[in-house]
C-alpha cells in the first residue's frame, strides 16, 4: 500500500488502506490502471484547452500525448482533463467575457482533484492567462506548454500575417484598391496549418510572457505548431513537472514581482500586444503581486523594440524562431543591462539568465541589435488625464509616429452598433485630423470588452489615401491589429467614466510622450455632463441572468485586470473534505 504520510496531495486520495482509498483507486482502475501506478508517484494533471471550436488549439490532443510520455518516463502518473476553451476566433461576443469563467474551471478542477502538479496546455489568446490565473490561485507546481504559432500565411507569392492581413485587406477593399475576389482569396492562404496567429498578436505575446515569467521552458514561445521540436518541448515539459512536484516548486516561487518586471520589459522588446497589460495584471492579482499601470511606464518605456514582426514590423513567428526566438531577445537585453532581474528563477530550476546567456541569434533583421532597433522606445504608453483618470493604453510600435502627439475634434459613436451604422456614411462629418471616439465597449458595456477598438477608417477617407487616425475607446484591440489606437480607457463609459461625456466636436489632445489624454472642456462642464448621464439611468446593459449577469455585477475595470472582484488572490490547494 502507498505511504499515506507523503506530502503529495494525491496521497490523501490514493494512499489510505480504508474505504475511501479503496473507492478512489477502484474507480480509477476501470481505465485499466495497474496497482503499481498508485505507489505514491506524483499525479500530474494535463489541463487541456483542446477544442475543435478553438482552431488555435485543435492540435492539442497530439501535444498532450507527448506531455504524457514525458510524465511517464520521469515516474509520474499523467491524467488529462478538459477545461473551458475560450477561443478568440469563434466565440461571441468575445473570449474576454469567458476568460474568468475558464480560470474558475481551472482553479476548481485542480483543487478538487488528486493533482500534485499541472501542465497547462494553452494557445489561443485568453487560454494562457486563464490557465495561469486558475493555477496561480491554487499555487501548485505548474508549467506552461504553448501550442505554437501556425506557419507563415501565403498570398500571391508573399508572406501574410494571420489577423493582420484581415485588417489590411479589408481596409484595401473598402478603399477600392482590391476587389472582393482578391479579398476572399486570402482566406485559405492566411491560415495554413495548426497553431495560433503567426504575428506578434496576443497569443504569441502571451506565449512570450509565459517564457519571460519563467513558467515555461526556453523556446516555448516561438516553435511553430507543426515543427517536431514543439512535441519534444512538450515531452521535456512533462518530465520536468514531475521533478517540480517532488521539489515543491510552486508557482508562487516563480511568479514573483521580479518575474513580472522581466515580462513587462520583454513585452516592450518584442512589440507585444496591449492585451498583455490586462492579463499580466490579472495573473499578478491571483498570486498576490501588486502591479500598477505605472510599472509599464517605469519599466517598459525607453525599451527598444528589437523584434521586427507584424503588426509592428515585417516578419512572422516562423522567422522569429529560426532567428533564435525569445532566448536571443533575452540575451540581448541581458547583455545591455536591460533585463531587470536576470537571477529570477524558472521552472527548469535555473535562473532566467542561466537559460539564455549563451543563446545564439541567427538573423539581425528579425531580432535587431540594440543599436538598430525597430523602434527606439517600444514600451506600451500609459495615458492619463481627465478623459482617462484611471488610465488608458496605446502601443507605439503599431502607431503612426506623427499621430502620437495630436489634437483633433471628436467624432463620437455611442457604441459599436452605432459605429457600424454610421462609419460608411458619406455625409459623416470627419476628416483626417478627427479623433474617432467609441463608447460602451468596455468590460461592462459590451459586455466583455471586445476587440473592437481598432475601428476601421471611414471609406471616404480611405479613398483619399488616409491610412491611420487617432481612435479612442474603452474597448480592446486584437494584438494582430495596428494603428494609433487608444484603448482600455478607465473607468469605462458604462461605469460612468468621463468617456461617456464626450460629444461630437469636442477637442481631444493626445500626447504619448507626456502620457496625457485630455478632453478640452472645463471641469465644471465635464461634471455637469456626467451628472446628466447618471440621472438618465444605468449605462451598463441589462443581462437576463446567467454568467453574463455575474460578469457585469463583479468584473473589475481594465486598470485592475478585468478579473472578478471575488477571484482576486491566492486561495491555495488545501485538500477538500471527502465526497463520501
Amino acid at each position: 500500500m502507498p505511504d499515506a504520510s507523503k506530502k503529495l496531495r494525491s496521497a490523501q486520495w490514493f494512499g489510505p488502506a480504508d474505504k475511501n482509498g479503496f473507492m478512489y483507486r477502484s474507480w480509477m482502475k476501470n481505465q485499466g490502471i495497474p496497482d503499481h501506478e498508485f505507489d505514491g508517484r506524483p499525479i500530474v494533471g494535463i489541463c487541456n484547452t483542446w477544442s475543435e471550436l478553438t482552431p488555435c488549439n485543435a492540435h492539442f490532443r497530439k501535444i498532450a500525448e507527448h506531455v504524457k510520455r514525458g510524465i511517464s518516463e520521469a515516474g509520474g502518473f499523467p491524467v488529462e482533463f478538459p477545461v473551458f476553451s475560450n477561443g478568440e476566433s469563434n466565440l461571441r461576443p468575445t473570449a474576454m467575457l469567458t476568460r474568468n469563467l475558464a480560470s474558475m474551471d481551472v482553479e476548481e478542477a485542480i483543487r478538487g482533484n488528486p493533482i500534485d502538479a499541472v501542465v497547462l496546455l494553452a494557445g489561443c489568446d485568453k487560454t494562457t492567462p486563464a490557465l495561469l490565473m486558475g493555477a496561480a490561485s491554487c499555487d501548485v507546481p505548474a508549467i506552461v506548454v504553448s501550442g505554437g504559432p501556425m506557419l507563415n500565411g501565403k498570398l500571391e507569392g508573399r508572406d501574410i500575417g494571420s489577423g493582420t492581413a484581415v485588417w489590411q485587406l479589408h481596409e484595401s477593399l473598402k478603399a477600392g484598391e482590391i476587389d472582393l475576389h482578391q479579398f476572399l482569396a486570402a482566406e485559405g492562404g492566411m491560415s495554413r496549418s495548426a497553431g495560433t496567429c503567426n504575428t506578434m498578436g496576443t497569443a504569441s505575446t502571451m506565449a512570450c510572457v509565459a517564457e519571460a515569467l519563467g513558467v515555461a521552458l526556453p523556446h516555448n514561445a516561438a516553435i511553430p505548431a507543426v515543427d517536431a521540436r514543439r512535441y519534444v518541448l512538450a515531452q521535456m515539459s512533462g518530465a520536468r513537472v514531475v521533478a517540480m512536484a517532488r521539489e515543491g516548486l510552486t508557482l508562487s516561487k516563480i511568479l514573483t514581482r521580479a518575474a513580472f518586471e522581466n515580462a513587462i520589459r520583454v513585452i516592450a522588446a518584442i512589440g507585444g500586444s496591449t492585451n498583455a497589460v490586462i492579463h499580466l495584471k490579472a495573473i499578478a492579482g491571483r498570486i498576490g503581486v501588486d502591479l500598477a499601470l505605472e510599472d509599464w511606464t517605469r519599466i517598459g518605456r525607453g525599451t527598444p523594440t528589437l523584434v521586427d514582426l507584424m503588426p509592428s514590423g515585417r516578419f512572422l513567428m516562423e522567422e522569429f524562431y529560426y532567428a533564435g526566438g525569445l532566448p536571443a531577445v533575452l540575451r540581448r537585453l541581458g547583455e545591455a543591462g536591460l533585463l531587470p532581474h536576470p537571477d529570477a528563477p524558472t521552472v527548469n530550476g535555473r535562473s532566467l539568465w542561466d537559460n539564455v546567456r549563451d543563446a545564439p541569434s541567427y538573423n539581425d533583421e528579425v531580432i535587431r541589435p540594440l543599436d538598430k532597433p525597430l523602434l527606439g522606445d517600444g514600451g506600451i504608453c500609459i495615458l492619463r488625464g481627465n478623459l482617462a483618470p484611471r488610465g488608458a493604453v496605446l502601443k507605439p510600435s503599431a502607431a503612426t509616429p506623427a499621430l502620437l502627439k495630436h489634437r483633433g475634434r471628436a467624432v463620437v459613436f455611442e457604441d459599436f452598433d452605432d459605429y457600424k451604422r454610421r462609419i460608411g456614411d458619406e455625409s459623416l462629418e470627419v476628416d483626417a485630423n478627427s479623433v474617432l471616439v467609441m463608447k460602451n465597449c468596455g468590460p461592462r458595456g459590451y459586455p466583455g470588452m471586445a476587440e473592437v477598438g481598432n475601428m476601421g477608417l471611414p471609406p471616404k477617407l480611405l479613398r483619399q489615401g488616409i491610412k491611420d487616425m487617432v481612435r479612442i475607446s474603452d474597448a480592446r484591440m486584437s494584438g494582430t491589429a495596428y494603428g494609433t489606437v487608444v484603448l482600455h480607457v478607465a473607468p469605462e463609459a458604462a461605469a460612468g467614466g468621463p468617456l461617456a461625456a464626450v460629444r461630437d466636436g469636442d477637442w481631444i489632445e493626445l500626447d504619448c510622450e507626456a502620457g496625457r489624454l485630455h478632453l478640452d472642456i472645463a471641469d465644471e462642464e465635464l461634471a455637469a455632463r456626467l451628472a446628466a448621464r447618471s440621472q438618465a439611468g444605468p449605462a451598463a446593459p441589462a443581462a437576463r441572468g446567467g454568467y453574463a449577469r455575474l460578469y457585469i455585477d463583479h468584473v473589475l475595470q481594465a486598470d485592475e485586470g478585468c478579473d472578478f472582484d471575488f477571484l482576486v488572490g491566492c486561495r491555495g490547494a488545501e485538500v477538500p473534505r471527502h465526497s463520501h
